[in-house]
């Protein structure tokens, strides 16, 4: 008989820890707004080379433990991706290497919710490696699934699609500048702060019904801008 290999790490104490449950009243549970730059969108071929997180709790801000980190890669981002996000492979030199910099990410997650926009991106890059430290990331509220359900809610129809740009500024936001994995992580918890206060004058919120957006939509959509 073979032994599952048990994670190890900040994999190990983010396992043990689990997730807030999902009837938690969403103020009442812990999230982490996390943004990912890419060198393209291909997860076989393009790397991770930015990441940005922004933990919430009590429906507010916790910017003190922001986190950003760049990560070391010898690939060449896409042209597209380097017009949005500026990086280039000498600007990583310095950088930490992939694994260094992940142990972020279950460190930041540990007994909190993710928190994506456009959650389809992230979750393609980050669900294997964490399968590959032997641990499965969490189902993600998605900023652009929910401004979509708020709309729906609102107008009676939704958009296909959603860009965060577009989402601040029909939630009346400034947003920060954008492709950058810190300012697009502060930008993304901004808007899911205000989402899930706007959607709870419809009904009440918890974890199940933020990170279920999908199923209340019929449907997400598989990639959007980076």
């Amino acid at each position: 008989m073979r032994l599952r290999a048990r994670p190890q790490g900040a994999a190990a104490a983010f396992a043990d820890e689990g997730r807030p449950k999902g009837r938690t009243p969403w103020r009442e549970a812990c999230w982490c707004a996390l943004d990912l730059e890419l060198t393209g969108l291909d997860r076989r071929n393009d790397d991770i080379i930015a990441i940005g997180a922004v933990p919430i709790e009590d429906g507010r801000l916790i910017l003190g433990d922001s986190r950003y980190t760049l990560v070391r890669t010898s690939r060449r981002s896409e042209y597209n991706a380097v017009l949005m996000h500026k990086l280039r492979v000498p600007d990583l030199a310095g950088a930490p290497p992939l694994e260094s910099a992940l142990e972020l990410v279950p460190e930041l997650l540990t007994g909190r919710v993710p928190v994506f926009h456009t959650a389809a991106v992230e979750q393609t890059f980050l669900g294997p490696l964490f399968a590959r430290e032997h641990v499965r990331l969490p189902a993600a509220a998605d900023t652009e699934l929910l401004g979509r359900l708020l709309l729906r809610c609102r107008d009676g129809e939704a958009p296909p699609r959603l860009p965060l740009a577009r989402l601040t500024e029909l939630l009346g936001q400034s947003g920060e500048a954008p492709h950058h994995a810190l300012a697009d992580a502060l930008t993304t918890a901004q808007a899911f702060i205000a989402l899930a206060t706007l959607l709870e004058e419809f009904e009440p919120q918890t974890v199940d019904s933020l990170t279920g957006a999908a199923e209340r939509l019929g449907g997400g959509r598989r990639f959007g801008p980076l």
